[in-house]
């Protein structure tokens, strides 16, 4: 090491609070993902955790005893969930004490009600507004009262519809499943119009965090481009996309604009190792991450040099391929690239 040399900086160098999604994060499943835990430990010394999740059929408190079961100092009020973020909107439109048609579980009801509304299942009641979540239970009877409640009528104004969020996918154990974006997306192909919504990649739930936390330099860390990383950018967040979730490295080589990480982790260990920084050649052809060179010729990306660590690898690749400002299908990708 040169007399000159510096050590670059980790992707918690200057953060004050660390916000973490949950699923594909800190667990898959049950079960912990492997050195989650122990990185999230060492990450929280010194600065505030907190928790965001837009899984909205879990309450807080459930979450919080779920990750405490997995060794993690986890209270309530460190998780912050998309039913939070969807009744601090609906507050902001609906009258205090008003009924609201709810469709999901237990997570979505209780904030509800925490808040001072009255919970209904059935547009018969004649509620104010449609809050929707996710809950396995959920059926088409669900669906059906919230389009009943919603659709148009006219000489009348249209009733709030907002949505803990819109995930199309949900990874469990056994795999990938449907999420709550396809059963909003029943609705709306009924009624003809888009629920307002609260969670990720909408800025209401990142808002929420902020505002509890008092954070100033927040560090976001997902599993998803386009939840996790487009939601944090809106947010003006700082974020780093771990590896161990739905999104693999043939996603990040084709990451938009709009859902870029700053950082590219294999897993959460590297939240605490010195983050390399990028060189690009004068004209941008070439990329260099640690000891790993790629660079673009016409229509092929080059591996020139592999490197020691195949992450860095990766993230040359993705320097390079970004700032060419064309689409990922108009290169020639070495399938090295996405193992």
């Amino acid at each position: 090491m040169g007399l000159f040399s510096k050590t670059p900086p980790t992707p918690l160098d200057g953060v004050d609070v660390v916000l973490s999604d949950l699923d594909g994060v800190v667990y898959a499943g049950a079960g912990a993902i492997p050195h989650a835990v122990e990185s999230l430990n060492r990450a929280g010394e010194g600065r505030r955790l907190g928790y965001i999740t837009n899984n909205a059929s879990r309450t807080d408190a459930s979450v919080a005893e779920h990750l405490s079961s997995l060794g993690l100092s986890v209270a309530p009020s460190d998780v912050v969930t998309s039913p939070q973020a969807a009744v601090r909107l609906l507050a902001d439109v609906v009258d205090p004490g008003s009924t609201v048609l709810v469709v999901g579980g237990e997570g979505l009801v209780v904030e509800v009600e925490k808040a001072g509304f009255v919970v209904t299942r059935t547009a018969a009641d004649e509620p104010r507004a449609v809050v929707q979540g996710f809950a396995p239970h959920v059926s088409w009877t669900d669906l059906a009262e919230a389009a009943f409640v919603l659709q148009e009528r006219p000489g009348q104004p249209e009733l709030p519809w907002i949505a803990t969020n819109t995930d199309w996918t949900i990874p469990q154990a056994r795999g990938i499943a449907p999420g709550n974006g396809t059963l909003v997306s029943a609705v709306h192909t009924a009624i003809g119009r888009l629920a307002t919504v609260a969670g990720k990649p909408e800025v209401p739930i990142f808002d929420e965090a902020v505002r509890r936390f008092g954070a100033v330099a927040p560090l976001f860390i997902g599993d998803r481009l386009d939840t996790d990383i487009l939601g944090a950018q809106r947010a003006g967040m700082t974020s780093s996309l771990v590896l161990t979730g739905i999104d693999k490295a043939k996603h990040v080589l084709a990451a938009g604009q709009g859902s870029r990480p700053d950082f590219i982790l294999d897993d959460l260990r590297q939240l605490h190792e010195p983050y390399p920084a990028t060189r690009l050649s004068r004209g941008g052809a070439v990329a260099q991450v640690g000891d790993a060179v790629v660079r673009i010729d016409g229509a092929d990306v080059i591996i020139d040099r592999e490197g020691d660590a195949g992450i860095d690898l990766l993230r040359a690749a993705c320097a390079v391929i970004w700032n060419s400002g064309r689409a990922i299908f108009g290169f020639n990708v070495p399938e090295r690239l996405y193992s």
